[in-house]
């Protein structure tokens, strides 16, 4: 099994996050038909750095990344594909020792399915804790905003009488 086929097929005008510290902005739209990038290209289409970029490399995230004759890195779909992947298991909160382990378990092959379903399905379950805890200061927030809006409108008619 290849890392592509561990990832959604995604569009070329897919998210890789929603910018800011969380993960890398929005994807510009790959350029039809190609499927050779330099870093410099995929620092543009990622929004990551290219020291990130080796640095995915050099901790075992990224698969290997095929080199020109001159030895410069040739990205591939795939591997943007992967990087996609990568920035959503970054949103997550997942530890990167966990997202290198699963890279691991993807060079693996098949037989570790069952390995990755567990370490995803933990995941999950704690992204969902999270959407609960936020959903909770979130609605500790509109009662807030509820106290002082109803508060400064009263406030506001008072002084108009």
């Amino acid at each position: 099994m290849t890392v592509m086929e561990t990832t959604s097929t995604t569009s070329a005008t897919s998210t890789a996050g929603t910018g800011g510290c969380a993960g890398p902005p929005r994807q510009p739209r790959r350029p039809d038909g190609q499927d050779r990038y330099t870093i410099s290209e995929v620092v543009v289409l990622t929004g990551l750095t290219a020291h990130t970029l080796r640095w995915y490399e050099r901790i075992g995230l990224m698969p290997h990344i095929d080199r020109s004759h001159t030895g410069q890195r040739r990205y591939r779909n795939r591997d943007l594909d992967w990087l996609d992947l990568v920035g959503k298991l970054r949103l997550t909160g997942m530890p990167v020792a966990d997202m290198v382990r699963y890279a691991e378990l993807v060079r693996e092959g098949d037989h570790t399915y069952s390995e990755r379903f567990e370490l995803l399905k933990s995941t999950r379950q704690d992204v969902l804790s999270r959407i609960a805890e936020l959903q909770d200061t979130l609605n500790v927030l509109d009662r807030k905003i509820n106290f002082y809006a109803d508060a400064g409108q009263a406030l506001a008619s008072e002084r108009a009488s």
